[in-house]
């Protein structure tokens, strides 16, 4: 092993690799190594400047051989802060905060000595291997496991698990899964694999790994703090912070699958004004425009967009429009588009990237030219009538098949930079923006880390109408928010609903919206079931054709569900102050709206168990209802005083209390200490 000492950094060079640890933020180290001969130089999501100062040692250890006898060793050490990482002899990495090992490469191969790594398995610590014809490795890195250690963040998975200590997640976009690879640890540590490849983490009983399915380099970053709320600010103050939010979009947004015409959009918009209900913003969903890729009106069911627009900014209600990165073969973008070079390339077959109405092609936003044509023609078209917003939706992308390693971009092959994908369609659209001055809030399917600072609303997708379903997007929300991305949304009561009528589905309607108005964003949204609204006309394409779903809005479900909803609603608008709040220390800190119990108690060891109820900022602890006819629920208080909001009974904490819930009320407790 060779040991470099360079400022703020420790190169180690052995058998072809390179390793450069150097430091990367307050009490922060970033990890990069290749089997190239040097180290690229890319940012990943690490993209804010640092400023911070390493300590570098380099020396011997002693060590008992195999016959007993002592030797010495190289070692070296780098600290940053209360950080300090040592490598051995064999490149071995262990971690320490504050000289407590936190975190080690695991290594099982024998070398001549009696240590515990000194085995004849011959598992290494770091991985390398060479994919045949191409100028990529796959790559393994793994660590100790740690009994007793919980995980969390990591994004967004439609499972039920908070904590993420056993589980297996792909390290790939889909359909309602985001993978923001940033994970917090209980030992006080968060660690972000800085490397947008397709791949897997495993959070083993017995090792974690990581693994990139094809790559020129291993990057991540680790930091130590003592609390969550600590390691959070760290973690965002080197990948980013959300920007102001916008807040006239702090109340309701409307939506649906999906308003056919641009008088059925200022119908809903009137109605909502004549009930007295402000409605900050509508959505206008897909199939709005011709064909994919066209990104425009259908004049015949949207002949004056911009009087539509007009009209509703009278209102005061913003607007966005649905904008897919597909491309149907008969848009009027797809041969310039496929000629320049801007649309995803398949490594065998057929061009097809996806096939839902239509035989098209998704666009490489990789390409910058790409990221230009797309906004030039959605301003175009939408912004520069007045268009508020867009609805960047399929942004993972969704493909026909999740064959990673049968697409390609401008970047490289898929199954290298593939996760990224999100974020760069998200700033095609929010870098143009904001260079015009204007406050972004772009909602998106998907996310990546760093995402948070290009305006990202993120919705947790195309998601069962469930309490189950339920269920996972809160613990979805809460991970999404520990791995940095504090802007989000679920579809109330959930994407696919086959019966409106259905009482049980309006039960957790109900439940579902009260749970929203204590999250960051409140927006009705799904394809309501039964499909037996005719069609507008008979063509196989434009705005007319697509099927409709049932009507979504507050009203929509009866006069007493109408009441609870709109009960709710005004406890939203009441909250404005405090959530306008919530949103400035998102960008203060990096703190999420909706929170982990341990985020805010992290010392009490009952709250990192807790998985059923959250908080809403500090002052506001949330049990949400998550099982069909459950009208009573058990709530843990931690340390303090607490106030029940529905009858402003206090309660002492340290003590789990059991309390009513009907159907109009959601148990809410406010901090009072």
């Amino acid at each position: 092993m060779q040991f470099i000492a360079e400022q703020n950094a420790l190169i180690c060079r052995r058998q072809g690799e390179t390793l450069r640890i150097e430091a990367w933020g307050k009490d922060a180290l970033r990890v990069r190594a290749t089997m190239e001969p040097a180290i690229r130089d890319k940012n990943g999501a690490l993209t804010e400047p640092v400023e911070s100062e390493a300590e570098v040692q380099i020396g011997t250890e002693p060590h008992r051989v195999g016959d007993g006898s002592w030797d010495t060793r190289p070692i070296a050490s780098v600290r940053c802060g209360r950080i300090r990482a040592v490598v051995n002899f064999a490149g071995v990495i262990s971690f320490y905060k504050d000289d407590a090992l936190i975190l080690r490469e695991y290594y099982r191969f024998y070398d001549g000595t009696l240590s515990r790594e000194s085995r004849c398995l011959k598992v290494v610590n770091r991985t390398w291997k060479g994919i045949i014809g191409a100028s990529e490795y796959s790559l393994s890195v793994k660590f100790e496991s740690s009994p007793g250690e919980k995980l969390y963040g990591m994004g967004q998975y439609q499972q039920p698990c908070l904590d993420l200590k056993g589980c297996i997640l792909e390290l790939a976009q889909r359909n309602s899964q985001a993978s923001v690879p940033f994970a917090l640890s209980s030992l006080g540590y968060g660690f972000l694999w800085n490397n947008p490849a397709v791949g897997q983490v495993t959070f083993g009983k017995n090792y974690t790994e990581w693994i990139a399915r094809a790559t020129r380099q291993m990057d991540y970053w680790i930091t130590v703090a003592d609390t969550p709320k600590a390691l959070l600010e760290n973690y965002t103050a080197v990948t980013g912070r959300a920007p102001a939010f916008p807040e006239d979009r702090m109340g309701l947004w409307q939506c649906k699958l999906r308003y056919r015409t641009q008088d059925e959009v200022l119908d809903v918009a009137r109605r909502y004004r004549a009930e007295g209900i402000a409605l900050d913003l509508i959505v206008i969903d897909f199939f709005h425009w011709t064909v994919q890729g066209d990104w425009k009106f259908d004049k015949t069911y949207w002949p004056d967009p911009k009087a539509m627009v007009e009209e509703l900014h009278r209102m005061g209600t913003k607007v966005i429009v649905s904008v897919w990165p597909s491309v149907d073969r008969r848009s009027e973008n797809f041969r310039p588009m496929m000629e320049r070079g801007l649309l995803i390339r398949t490594e065998r077959g057929a061009a097809q990237t996806y096939d839902y109405q239509g035989d098209c092609v998704t666009i490489d936003v990789f390409n910058p030219e790409a990221r230009q044509y797309i906004w030039d023609v959605c301003k175009r078209n939408y912004y520069d009538l007045g268009i508020d917003a867009f609805w960047l939706d399929n942004s993972e992308p969704d493909y026909g098949v999740y064959d990673y390693d049968n697409y390609r971009y401008a970047e490289g092959p898929a199954l290298s930079c593939s996760n990224l994908y999100p974020q760069l369609y998200s700033r095609a659209f929010d870098e143009p923006m904001r260079a015009e001055g204007k406050p972004v809030a772009n909602l998106l399917r998907c996310a990546w880390a760093g995402s948070q600072k290009y305006g990202n609303v993120v919705w947790s997708g195309d998601i069962p109408s469930t309490f189950e379903a339920l269920r996972d997007q809160l613990q979805g929300g809460l991970n999404m928010g520990l791995a940095g991305i504090p802007w989000w949304t679920t579809d109330i009561g959930g994407f696919m609903t086959d019966d409106v009528n259905d009482p049980d589905f309006q039960q957790l309607l109900v439940r579902w919206f009260q749970f929203a108005v204590f999250s960051p964003v409140l927006r009705m949204h799904g394809d309501r079931g039964p499909y037996t609204i005719a069609p507008l006309d008979d063509r196989d394409w434009g705005g007319g054709y697509m099927h409709c779903g049932q009507p979504n809005e507050l009203w929509s479900y009866g006069g007493e569900n109408f009441r609870i909803l709109r009960k709710y609603y005004e406890l939203r608008i009441a909250m404005r102050d405090y959530i306008r709040a919530l949103f400035d220390e998102a960008s203060e800190n990096g703190s999420p709206l909706i929170r982990t119990m341990f985020y805010e108690f992290p010392d009490d060891p009952k709250c990192w168990e807790i998985e059923d109820q959250y908080f809403f900022g500090k002052d506001f602890l949330v049990a949400p209802i998550l099982t069909l006819d459950q009208f009573e629920r058990a709530v843990y208080l931690p340390a303090g005083r607490w106030e029940l909001t529905s009858t402003g009974e206090r309660y002492e904490g340290g003590q789990t209390v059991t309390v009513a819930a009907p159907l109009d009320y959601m148990p809410v407790f406010r901090t009072l200490s």
